[in-house]
């Protein structure tokens, strides 16, 4: 007989955990094991501000998926752009630009998600996002680039729009860039003679009341105060109206020179999501404890695009956040219960007991509360990075960044600008391919048509 065939797709969290127990628990005559994703490694997301910062490489943080001893996994290089559920059928883009079908037996849905936008004028066209590889090396070589440009140029007012720099986002990853970014052209702007230090300008905006609220108030303040101190403006309870090419303009009136807009205002699930014509909740697809999706046979779905219901709080309506540490988890939860599926044992439902959560600022500057413990400055900064580097899931990356942090330690921080990338502005709209996925009936009648 042949093996039921288990397609897995997304190579983040939560799908590479679940493809390494699959690899680890099954044998080759149990199960075929299929991983869809465009690029063929794990990206270390928690530490793309280190990325854009410089302080790190790129490939520090990017895990390769065929370095492992097990693997036996087939990586199809492509993005899954469809699902019909009912012919059991996954629709492909592979690298290629070729359409192809994929069938399966049980499927997990770990695509992750997107960078959250909303209809703002000028955002898509000038707004810069922090959610992939690129976009962090992209995002280096800009800001160096107007560093370059400033001190070039002759004209007040476009040295102000070049020096001026606005994060939107107060969680974790737009805190974290704004810290990174705003000390690396600080020690930059030393080694530009015609460049004041004080004509540069960070601000970080966010709608909500304070800073990454996960962490609680105290924390949150203290994170505030840093910022502040190094000179950054943070502006809560505003956000963007409008972005423009030199400019943006805030809705609380204010009109900030700027040509570089980082957009990190939270995450949406998957666009594959919407292929599945299936209930929803806030965007995220509807599962069960157990991380199946109701009505629909063989799928499970986690991770930032899955509602998963969170137990440990013991409310109704409550469910997971879209973090790594919850992802990585259900990865390892979802493989358990196909496994069982395979071998018709009983499912498990996912349940959580929290570790905490931790920040980098970079410098000496941390704040952080492993196990519901509250730290800062360097304290804080130590178990940001150890956990980090616990996390990272081979002794060869664990290796770069160790080393990487080390180099920066020792000699600080370097101001190349590749230029290789100087051709294309890197723009949100140039990296997420939100229009690439299908329709529910474009699917179906794909499906119709491969069976006549």
């Amino acid at each position: 007989m042949t093996p039921p065939r288990i397609l897995v797709v997304g190579a983040g969290f939560a799908g590479v955990a679940c493809v390494r127990r699959l690899e680890r628990t099954l044998s080759p005559a149990e199960a075929e094991i299929t991983l869809v994703t465009p690029y063929s490694y794990q990206l270390y997301l928690p530490l793309l501000p280190q990325v854009a910062s410089g302080v790190l490489t790129p490939q520090s943080v990017a895990v390769s998926l065929r370095r492992s001893r097990r693997h036996r996994t087939r990586i199809i290089p492509g993005g899954a752009i469809g699902v019909d559920t009912k012919a059991k059928v996954c629709v492909i883009r592979e690298i290629t630009g070729e359409i192809v079908d994929q069938p399966y037996d049980h499927l997990v849905l770990a695509p992750g998600s997107v960078t959250r936008t909303f209809d703002i004028p000028g955002l898509a066209e000038h707004g810069r996002g922090m959610k992939t590889l690129a976009e962090a090396a992209y995002l280096r070589d800009h800001v160096i680039a107007q560093l370059d440009l400033a001190d070039a140029s002759r004209d007040e007012a476009e040295r102000a729009s070049r020096l001026g720099f606005v994060v939107v986002g107060g969680g974790y990853a737009g805190t974290e860039t704004a810290a990174a970014l705003q000390r690396l052209t600080l020690h930059a702007a030393a080694r530009y003679p015609r460049l004041d230090p004080g004509r540069i300008t960070w601000h970080l905006v966010d709608v909500a009341p304070g800073l990454m609220p996960e962490l609680g108030d105290r924390l949150g303040r203290v994170a505030l105060d840093v910022l502040r101190r190094r000179g950054i403006e943070v502006s809560l309870g505003v956000s963007v109206a409008k972005a423009g090419p030199e400019e943006v303009t805030l809705t609380d009136g204010r009109v900030l020179p700027c040509r570089t807009l980082i957009w990190t205002a939270g995450v949406a699930a998957s666009p594959l999501i919407g292929t599945l014509d299936a209930e929803t909740v806030k965007g995220r697809l509807a599962v069960t404890p157990d991380l199946r999706v109701p009505g629909v046979d063989g799928v499970f779905a986690l991770g930032d695009a899955a509602a998963v219901p969170d137990l440990a709080k013991g409310e109704e309506d409550a469910v997971c956040p879209p973090t790594a540490q919850h992802a990585q988890r259900q990865g390892r939860v979802a493989a358990d219960n196909v496994i069982a599926a395979v071998r018709g044992g009983p499912l498990r439902p996912y349940e959580h007991k929290d570790l905490g959560l931790v920040v980098d600022l970079g410098g000496r500057d941390g704040v952080s509360r492993p196990l519901g413990i509250e730290l800062q400055g360097l304290p804080a900064q130590a178990v940001a990075r150890g956990y980090h580097w616990a996390a990272l899931r081979t002794g060869a990356a664990k290796t770069r960044v160790l080393t990487n942090w080390l180099l920066n330690a020792a000699t600080g921080d370097d101001f190349v600008r590749t230029g290789f990338q100087s051709h294309k502005p890197g723009t949100l709209r140039d990296f997420e391919y939100t229009d690439a996925y299908l329709s529910p009936e474009e699917i179906r009648a794909r499906t119709a048509r491969s069976r006549t």
